[in-house]
């Protein structure tokens, strides 16, 4: 870890709240590497064109259904903001863990100075997956994930301007914030993160995961 992670990460405790409800794993031990159980249906991807790094995929509605993470998938929710649709892209997520039994935990963030340090709390937990839900998290990320290539991460409603591979995202375009000198789209609407496209974006993009199609955006126009 780079000095400025290390100093950030002793702030972390203070600066990040951490929540959750697990299987009673202490994740302190290493575990089986998490699988996909189920298959991706037709029109998902398509295999005879595959997304290169950083395309954009657009996968037909519900291909994604079938896919469901192993036992005890290990996931971090980072979160910040209190927006309405943050609010419901974090609901989705919980529901979705609850439904689907994964090992979650959740880091919020507790202001702008608490941005940096609350996604280095969340990469000490060492998860199989970090989902983030916040467009205020989007610099931060921009920042750690290319120093953190082993992690996987998922953005949800939000993507990074130049992910690397270990970042996927799932976006459409009322959302498509990509940082703070990007800003957001045009189209961008708050009224699009509705509970049923917050729902499909976290088990796509969970899919798209567990089945090594990263490090591209998966775009959910139609859902």
């Amino acid at each position: 870890m780079r000095p400025s992670l290390r100093a950030a990460a002793t702030l972390a405790a203070a600066a990040a709240l951490v929540t959750g409800c697990s299987s009673g794993d202490d994740w302190s031990r290493p575990h089986p590497k998490p699988s996909a159980i189920g298959t991706l249906g037709s029109g998902f991807i398509d295999p005879s064109a595959p997304p290169t790094p950083e395309a954009t995929a657009t996968p037909r509605p519900g291909s994604w259904t079938g896919v469901h993470p192993s036992k005890d998938y290990r996931v971090v929710l980072l979160t910040a903001g209190d927006d309405r649709p943050t609010k419901a892209l974090v609901k989705a997520v919980k529901e979705w863990a609850e439904t689907e039994h994964v090992d979650l935990r959740t880091v919020v963030a507790d202001g702008p100075s608490d941005l940096l340090p609350s996604v280095v709390s969340a990469l000490e937990l060492s998860p199989d997956l970090i989902v983030s839900a916040g467009n205020d998290l989007i610099d931060p990320l921009s920042t750690v994930t290319p120093n953190h290539l082993s992690q996987q991460f998922l953005v949800v409603g939000a993507e990074l301007a130049e992910p690397t591979h270990n970042v996927t995202a799932v976006d459409w375009s009322g959302a498509s914030f990509r940082g703070e000198g990007l800003g957001a789209s045009s189209t961008y609407d708050a009224d699009s993160f509705t509970a049923e496209r917050c729902a499909a974006a976290i088990r796509a993009g969970v899919a798209a995961v567990l089945n090594d199609w990263t490090g591209i955006v998966i775009w959910l126009d139609k859902h």
